[in-house]
């Protein structure tokens, strides 16, 4: 099991830090009372590798119950329990900065000036950044690059090429663009199935559409452009920390065209080793409700 205790100072990434490790797998926690971190680290032992990969945020936020923290470490060391530390730290140039763009109180001087707070927050995280694992110094760190040190420190071998997750979806213009699309295509101008009487009943799910629609040279030349334009675009999503990419493929209804298409766009992606998956959302809308063109 790997427990990460996520410090450091106020404004430095921590909220950042904690959703980089969700995305990583990691069950979190933020803002928990150092009291309570023996309890929960014991449950969590107790899991039997159900809970392999834990992290948990605390910081001064927790006001006087933070003087407990060495405390709950010493029950860690004298349990057996292993847990590494990360801290987080910028300069206080920095940080003052954050917190004007930010418009927030520092939690140790809600009342009174930003670098106040800092300087007070700083002397009494010096014992725990002492005994970090990891210190991060976030200055002059991007989200994207402070995610980078994450992934590259916490993360498994590996994860940083598969982290990036592609949603193949089919969809019907008449029942509304998926909302959550990055990329959406109209596959309108493709020949229609539905006007063809022995085809109507299907979709593009079986055999006989599915020939129909990608046999024709316009489809053909269509997923050609598309899936080179597509492997162009995703290693740039990728470099960029993009961790979701939903590409959305449309017809009139959403069952015989563009399901056919995003089947072929879909099989074309995973053969060049991207992690995809597939959703025809409204391949049977019209059929459900019984009306419609296709």
């Amino acid at each position: 099991m790997r427990f990460v205790i996520v410090t450091g100072m106020s404004g430095a990434g921590k909220t950042q830090a904690i959703r980089s490790l969700e995305d990583l797998g990691y069950f979190c926690v933020d803002n928990l009372p150092p009291t309570l971190i023996s309890k929960f680290a014991e449950a969590c032992f107790q899991t039997e590798g159900k809970i392999d990969k834990i992290a948990i945020v605390v910081d001064i936020r927790g006001r006087r119950f933070f003087d407990d923290l060495f405390d709950s470490l010493s029950h860690l060391d004298a349990e057996g329990y292993l847990y590494e530390v990360l801290f987080l730290e910028a300069t206080d140039e920095v940080l003052v900065k954050r917190y004007k763009e930010s418009r927030r109180k520092h939690p140790l001087a809600p009342d009174g000036r930003v670098i106040n707070g800092i300087s007070i927050e700083r002397k009494k995280l010096r014992a725990i950044r002492d005994k970090a694992n990891k210190i991060i110094n976030t200055t002059k760190l991007s989200n994207k690059e402070l995610n980078e040190e994450i992934i590259n420190y916490f993360g498994e071998q590996g994860q940083i090429e598969t982290q990036l997750l592609i949603n193949v979806v089919s969809f019907g213009f008449k029942y509304g663009i998926p909302l959550d699309s990055d990329l959406v295509f109209d596959v309108r101008f493709l020949p229609n199935p539905f006007y063809i009487p022995e085809l109507k009943p299907f979709s593009g799910l079986d055999k006989p559409v599915k020939d129909y629609v990608l046999a024709k040279n316009e489809t053909k030349e269509f997923v050609d452009k598309l899936i080179d334009m597509l492997l162009f675009l995703i290693p740039s999503y990728k470099n960029e920390g993009k961790r979701q990419l939903i590409i959305s493929i449309g017809c009139t209804g959403g069952r015989h065209r563009s399901v056919a298409i995003s089947n072929k766009i879909y099989e074309l992606l995973c053969h060049n080793g991207y992690n995809a998956t597939i959703d025809h959302r409204d391949v049977n809308e019209d059929v459900n409700r019984g009306a419609g063109k296709l």
